[in-house]
């Protein structure tokens, strides 16, 4: 199973389109956002998505009210980070800001996704997968990412634009 990954997009619609052809090419099985979606007309245009969209609040989703109604309307899946969840057998820690990440003494899991620093993380530890694709909401063309992540192989790409 092949999953999709975007954080930080900020309200950049054009880049969210371009997202949205990523993921609809690459026929992954469901996206997962790892917050800071800010405005619910964002969620208009995650709406053209083939896959469930489910994902985690950031720092900047403030206008909670209208995301939550936007979510419902479109039947998408968000909770209050960290979110713990299994896919295709896998133990996945959604959270929006890596400092959210349960003390790994306490908590292991196959992949851990987050945001909130736009910057790209691939760190494997003890067969611990954590993962960011980057930059989503920037104005720089080409310097855009997000992310696959195969979860039978545990491995991540990025996909720049």
């Amino acid at each position: 199973m092949r999953i999709g990954v975007g954080s930080d997009t900020h309200n950049k619609r054009k880049n969210c389109r371009r997202i949205v052809e990523i993921f609809n090419e690459a026929s992954v099985a469901c996206v997962i956002h790892t917050g800071d979606i800010t405005q619910a007309k964002t969620l208009d245009v995650f709406a053209d998505l083939t896959m469930p969209l489910m994902g985690v609040f950031g720092n900047n989703d403030q206008e909670r009210e209208a995301l939550e109604s936007a979510i419902e309307q479109y039947g998408f899946e968000f909770r209050e980070p960290p979110w713990v969840l299994t896919l295709a057998g896998r133990s996945i820690c959604l959270v929006h800001d890596p400092l959210e990440f349960p003390s790994s003494e306490q908590h292991s899991f196959d992949l851990r996704l987050h945001g909130h620093t736009h910057r790209f993380c691939e760190d494997r530890v003890a067969g611990q997968l954590t993962f960011n694709p980057g930059e989503c909401a920037g104005m720089m063309l080409g310097l855009n990412a997000v992310g696959i992540v195969d979860l039978s192989a545990l491995t991540a790409e990025v996909r720049k634009f």
